[in-house]
Formats: structure tokens, C-alpha cells, sequence
């Protein structure tokens, strides 16, 4: 990783906020592209908020699926990768890098000066540059969607606050949520808690998907596809997400464990109620509901409407120039906040700023 001062000429200097898969993605494009980026990321190594996954996480689709651009993800191309596998190959790919990465460095906001951005960290530090690209993902920002859970005096989590379900022995548990991460934590609990739960408005759908190389073919173009990002905006996606089998959800879940039923209409103090007079003893409620941007870094630049998103078409900012964003859900494209999707967004960025952004010219406030 080469380091340089951070007070140095920043004519091509682009600033890259998150160290994570999007982060270190843009900051290889950027690369490409005659920038000399500089990377900040918040926690204490460059590889996002992988470590704070729960502990048994596997990917949803295979490794050949799962790579950046430049380093294909190491192994059977047909595995699921893990947690830690994914931090490891994380961790080698910010090796592989030529840019300045710097841990530890919070960004609390990005202001414009005459130069183009000045982006502060939590520790007093300023950096300038004219090019910003925010990656900073969704997991510091659990969606927590209004339940009506204000009488319930169980416990209530979110999925971001899972690890392992050893603390959950004996216990009875809801898991509101049928998509991938949902499914996963139910089967698991499972095993180890009293009873479980899986609730959600929509049916689980899952399907072997295992060795069909046909439709992990199609999903790839798929999602590489401007289509798959306007058909996730429509919402004609949602709640259409398939699971693949890997983990044996299927017989899992047709054993009972755990149960699955409709969203709950009410919570009292110790139980939620379903129609017909039903109702079940819950300890804890685990919220398996989502993410949203963590973008509030922005916020005093305004370059956020009012409910913290991004004004931008396919990444780029329309209302500073210089910057622009990697890793947002549905971005360009319908992997744009997976994994495997971070780098074709970061490369269709990274030439369009270049394009945008000659050399020598700041365009932070040329709205």
C-alpha cells in the first residue's frame, strides 16, 4: 500500500470513503483511471463490516460470482464462501492495491472549499481532494420498520446484532424476515432454542439452485444489467428473492424447525397474536428487516434529500459533480451492494468521473 502525505498537490487525489468491498472496488477503478486515490475507512483493517457479520454467514450464490476486479475469489469456483473467506480475500485484495488506506479514520463530513471537497475524520484530520466517492454500504444503518412492538417487553434485536445462537438456549424466538440472512439465523437458532419461529408478509421461496450453472449464468448478466436495477427500483422484485437450498432449508423448515407464519397483527407484553384468536409466548425478536445508507456524512454538503438518500442517477451525484457512490442497493445495476456486483458500478464511475473531470479542473460546487 503506498503512503503519501496527505497534504500533497490533489489535482487527480480522489477520496474514498469505506474500506469495505465497494471502497476497495473504487479505489482499484479509480486507479485505472489516472486517480491517486486515498481510502478511509472507520474500522481497524480494510475489509468493511464483514467481521461483525454473524458468525456462521455463507454467501447466498457461488464464488466465481463473488469477486473484485482483477483477483478471482480463491478456491472451488462452485463453493459458498464463508465470513472469514470473505475477509480473507478482502484483506489480500487492499493488499494488491496501489493507493493510500487509512484505518481508523471515521468521515463526519464532506464540505466544499475552492479546491473541491474537504472531507473531515472523526480523529480532527482533513483531506482535500475534487473527486469523492462514498462507499460507505448500509450495515451501521439496521432498518427497525414500525412492528407495533411498543407493549412487548421481550428482547428485540436486529439481525446486525447476531453472532451465534448460544445465548438463545431455551428461549423461544421470532425471526421476522424471509430473505436469505432471515432463513439463515431461523435454521440455526433451530437448533439450540426452545422454539423458533420464521415470520414474514411473503412466502419463503427457496429452490436447488446448486450446480444449475445455467441460471447462475443468467443471474450474473442479469445483474450486470441497468434493467435489474430499474425493476429492484419498481419494486416488481421485491419479494421475490429465491434461496438456494445449500444449507438444507427446505427440509428444515418442513420439519418444523422452525415454524413458519404469516406477519403477527399484534404484540402485548409477553406474546404475539395472529388472527383467529392465536398467539404465541415470544423471548426474543430478532429483525432479519434490512439496512439502509450511511450516508449522514453528506448530509451537511446537501447532497441528500430529506430521508438521508442520495440524489444521483447510476452513481454520480446530481448535485455536486465530483462526486459520486458505490455500493448503493440497485445502483446501475441489480448486485450493486453485493459483493460480486461492487466492481462493475465502481469501474462505470471511475471512467465517467475521469470523463466529467479533467485534470486540474475542482468541481465540487459547480451545481
Amino acid at each position: 500500500m503506498m503512503i503519501t502525505d496527505q497534504h500533497a498537490p490533489t489535482t487527480d487525489r480522489a477520496i474514498v470513503i469505506g474500506g469495505g468491498q465497494s471502497g476497495l472496488a473504487a479505489a482499484c477503478a479509480l486507479r485505472t483511471h489516472g486517480f491517486q486515490p486515498v481510502l478511509l475507512e472507520a474500522g481497524p483493517e480494510p475489509v468493511g463490516s464483514w467481521p461483525m457479520y454473524y458468525d456462521s454467514l455463507v454467501l447466498f450464490s457461488p464464488a466465481h460470482l463473488n469477486a473484485l476486479p482483477g483477483m478471482p475469489f480463491p478456491g472451488d469456483p462452485a463453493h459458498y464462501p464463508t465470513r472469514d473467506q470473505v475477509i480473507d480475500y478482502l484483506r489480500g485484495y487492499a493488499e494488491t492495491l496501489d493507493c493510500e488506506i487509512h484505518t481508523g479514520r471515521r468521515v463526519t463530513s464532506v464540505l466544499c472549499d475552492r479546491e473541491g471537497f474537504v472531507v473531515t475524520t472523526q480523529t480532527g484530520e482533513t483531506w482535500h481532494a475534487p473527486v469523492v466517492v462514498s462507499a460507505t454500504g448500509n450495515f451501521s444503518t439496521p432498518h427497525r420498520p414500525d412492528l407495533g412492538l411498543t407493549e412487548f417487553t421481550g428482547q428485540v434485536l436486529h439481525s446486525s446484532e447476531y453472532r451465534n445462537p448460544a445465548e438463545f438456549a431455551g428461549k423461544r424466538v421470532v425471526v421476522v424476515g424471509a430473505g436469505n440472512s432471515g432463513v439463515q439465523i431461523a435454521v440455526e437458532l433451530a437448533e439450540t432454542a426452545e422454539k423458533v419461529t420464521l415470520v414474514s408478509r411473503q412466502p419463503v421461496k427457496i429452490a436447488d439452485l446448486q450446480g444449475m450453472e445455467a441460471f447462475w449464468t443468467f443471474m450474473k448478466h442479469l445483474g450486470r444489467l441497468p434493467l435489474g436495477a430499474a425493476l429492484a427500483r419498481t419494486g416488481l422484485l421485491v419479494g421475490q428473492q429465491v434461496i438456494d437450498n445449500v444449507g438444507g432449508y427446505r427440509t428444515a423448515l418442513r420439519k418444523g424447525k422452525p415454524t413458519h407464519r404469516p406477519l403477527f397483527t399484534k404484540a402485548t407484553a409477553t406474546h404475539l397474536h395472529w388472527p383467529n384468536d392465536t398467539k404465541e409466548q415470544v423471548d426474543t425478536i430478532i429483525l432479519a428487516t434490512g439496512f439502509r445508507p450511511t450516508l449522514e456524512h453528506l448530509r451537511p454538503l446537501g447532497a441528500l434529500d430529506r430521508a438521508g438518500n442520495p440524489h444521483h442517477r447510476n452513481g454520480l451525484s446530481t448535485t455536486h459533480p465530483g462526486l459520486a457512490y458505490v455500493g448503493l442497493l440497485g445502483q446501475r445495476a441489480l448486485y450493486t451492494a453485493a459483493l460480486g456486483g461492487a466492481g462493475w458500478d465502481a469501474c462505470h464511475v471511475a471512467k465517467t468521473l475521469r470523463q466529467r473531470l479533467p485534470r486540474k479542473t475542482p468541481a465540487c460546487c459547480a451545481h
